[in-house]
């Protein structure tokens, strides 16, 4: 059995090269594979299930339903820039939602599955604005609004993001390694795989005794950022 972790494809009708990407690897690759997760920032923004058209994300879904219909297993965990992921998506897909900070038993591993933006917790700021995102009362309001402001808010909080990035420091913005400890210790975890900081690399630790390992993603820009995991190894393909 193949699996297969992608993250932070930043999909966008901006850069329909992104979309044609990712649509041929899923009819290359995606019906091949038993099981594929998607841990967040699949788009560059999302407004809404009733947004999908008029975003341009109409042939995404189709890449996703065909895959998930010949059989094969797609979950998604939300990022910071697609947290309004929802039900509709879902239904329409045959991607099944799951938890940010997912527990998978593979191949008598304890391997978490996550973003990643929960870890850089040095970027108090961030952290801050994450907690207001994600408050389902916020996400509520918003999602009463029209598309058209819904895409307006959208770009403003790309353009905020993107400003953030050319003054902060690339270790502010990395994950705290004191947290990835204390994570790897409250879960007894062997392995850990996330995206988030476009920082591709496999990172090995030594923690209580035990060589641990922890997986990190790449983005999607002209080439596939993709980790394999089969008979109990893992590969990471950049």
């Amino acid at each position: 059995m193949t699996i297969a972790f992608i993250s932070d494809l930043h999909l966008s009708a901006e850069r329909p090269s992104s979309i044609s990407l990712f649509c041929d690897f899923m009819q290359k690759s995606g019906c091949q594979l038993e099981e594929i997760y998607i841990l967040g920032d699949l788009f560059d923004y999302w407004v809404g299930d009733d947004g999908t058209e008029a975003l341009g994300f109409t042939p995404v879904e189709q890449a996703l339903k065909q895959t998930t219909d010949s059989g094969t297993k797609i979950f998604f965990i939300a990022g910071n820039r697609d947290f309004l992921v929802g039900r509709a998506f879902s239904e329409r897909t045959g991607v099944k939602i799951i938890e940010d900070k997912t527990m998978l038993e593979l191949y008598g591993q304890r391997v978490m599955i996550a973003h990643g933006d929960q870890f850089c917790i040095d970027d108090t700021a961030y952290m801050k604005a994450r907690e207001h995102f994600l408050n389902p009362d916020w996400q509520q309001a918003v999602l009463q609004t029209s598309i058209e402001d819904r895409i307006n808010e959208a770009m403003n909080m790309r353009t905020k993001s993107e400003h953030t990035k050319s003054v902060n420091t690339e270790e502010i913005m990395d994950v705290n390694q004191a947290e990835i400890v204390r994570i790897f210790k409250e879960y007894d975890l062997d392995l850990m795989i996330h995206g988030h900081t476009h920082r591709p690399y496999v990172h090995q630790l030594e923690i209580d005794g035990k060589t641990c390992r922890r997986y990190v993603l790449g983005e999607w820009k002209r080439e596939r950022s993709v980790i394999y995991a089969n008979q109990g190894k893992y590969y990471l393909k950049k």
